[in-house]
């Protein structure tokens, strides 16, 4: 009779204290990060065929495009699985190199301007148009993995959830941040005399 009973109570005490919310929001995480990752791969397969396009301009300043195929290659080498999720320093390594890739790239897309016949190829409009909506695919993908790491953390720090969170072991995970946020503060200088 005890032995029913105390197993009924960890039923009750089970079915209350959020564990199920935790496989759903963490199994969402997941998902969600997937998804960022997926749109950083479309990112960095798009690279390849933009410099190939580069090149062909004869003119073009080959220091801004190494420094495009270094942070590609960078971005690629950095190993994510899925305990990147819960490891705040591999977290950050790999959101490091992918800004690193995006700075490259808004450097490059600068420098075309500069470039009018590589500005008038069809081939590289198209591939432009295709790295924007890349990057606007990037943005939404990453506010949904906030958006269900928020969900996840409230969990994982509301009470009486906190307590499932440390009995399972189950960490806030970290979100996306700004690497330099003095850097973003700064509104750019636009200055259309220079050439």
């Amino acid at each position: 009779m005890k032995r029913w009973f105390l197993m009924l109570m960890t039923v009750a005490l089970l079915t209350g204290c959020g564990y199920n919310d935790f496989q759903r929001l963490d199994e969402q995480t997941k998902s969600a990060w997937s998804e960022v990752l997926n749109q950083y791969q479309r990112r960095a397969d798009l690279v390849p065929n933009i410099v190939a396009t580069v090149k062909g301009e004869a003119a073009f300043e080959q220091d801004t495009l190494t420094k495009v195929i270094e942070a590609r290659s960078k971005a690629t080498s950095v190993q994510v699985t899925p305990e990147t999720l819960n490891d705040p320093a591999a977290f950050s390594k790999f959101q490091a190199a992918q800004g690193e890739l995006g700075s490259a790239l808004s450097r490059l897309m600068v420098v075309v301007e500069q470039y009018p016949n590589l500005k008038a190829n069809q081939g590289f409009s198209d591939l432009r148009v295709q790295l924007e909506g890349t990057e606007n695919r990037i943005t939404v993908a990453r506010n949904r993995y906030i958006q269900a790491v928020q969900e996840y953390n409230v969990l994982a720090r509301s009470f009486p959830s906190n307590l499932t969170a440390m009995v399972f072991s189950y960490s806030p995970k970290p979100s996306f941040s700004v690497q330099n946020e003095a850097a973003i503060s700064t509104p750019p200088t636009v200055d259309f005399n220079k050439k």
